[in-house]
């Protein structure tokens, strides 16, 4: 009888499920729901990550540990490094170009009710290196899943209804406002040791009948190839061999 490690099983979207975008759910191309569903399709890719940690933890051999407590850091502060964003730059932008304050509190607020078990988790890893233990680190996600997981599925219906607060007096540009946040996010140890843990974790051919694949992310083929392909030999690739999804960008058997 084949080892199971021989032939490890395909991922699949649990502990949690990948959410709609309101593109897809409401067909309206307003600038709020598309930004609301590049929002969605990025807290995917979060879930996803979350999901390819959750499910190989446990089946790593000893061997293999020290390449996954990379992959696993990485995704922490990916998605670290987003919220940080969000609450420094997007939200304060979002504020003032309606002329109100706090209209992204709540999910500043969700951000603080997993931030602990977030910073738990990286800890624990930094700690026990290669000898961390699966089960232990399951526990870990699993004290702060739920609440994760709220805040993912709420905050792009919470963009959705900042339309209201967008007026011709005081209009949001939401659009603007998110790219100019984004950019920020990009410099080299972001690109080389962070951002092929969301690339390779971004199901775009199968999700939702296709149709953000080649939309989202939003890069010209050549440089999504660079990004896919080229960026993560700078870790030796193996690195990354724990994502959910292949660099074309379907889901695909896991390393275990």
């Amino acid at each position: 009888m084949a080892s199971p490690l021989a032939s490890p099983p395909k991922y699949t979207d649990t502990p949690l499920a990948v959410i709609h975008t309101p593109t897809y759910q409401t067909r309206q191309t307003d600038p709020f729901t598309a930004e609301a569903s590049r929002m969605a399709l990025s807290h995917n890719s979060f879930i996803r990550g979350f999901n390819s940690i959750y499910q190989q933890a446990p089946r790593v051999p000893l061997v293999d540990k020290p390449d996954f407590v990379f992959y696993a850091i990485a995704w922490h502060d990916c998605l670290d490094l987003h919220h940080h964003f969000e609450e420094t730059d997007l939200f304060p932008a979002i504020d003032a170009a309606a002329g109100k304050k706090g209209l992204m509190g709540e999910a500043v607020a969700e951000h603080a009710a997993f931030h602990g078990g977030m910073e738990r988790f990286k800890a624990y890893l930094q700690a026990e290196g290669g000898n961390f233990s699966g089960t232990e680190l399951v526990a870990i996600m699993d004290s702060f899943k739920d609440a994760l997981y709220a805040h993912l599925q709420s905050e792009p219906a919470a963009l959705v209804a900042l339309a209201e607060h967008s007026t011709p007096e005081r209009p949001i540009d939401i659009l603007a406002i998110a790219g100019a946040a984004a950019t920020k996010q990009l410099n080299l140890n972001f690109i080389f040791n962070i951002m092929p843990v969301f690339l390779l974790n971004m199901d775009t051919v199968d999700f939702e009948d296709g149709m953000w694949d080649s939309v989202f992310p939003p890069f010209p083929y050549p440089v999504k190839l660079v990004f896919t392909r080229l960026v993560p030999l700078w870790q030796g690739n193996r690195k990354w061999r724990f994502a959910s999804c292949s660099v074309d960008g379907r889901a695909k058997q896991l390393a275990f």
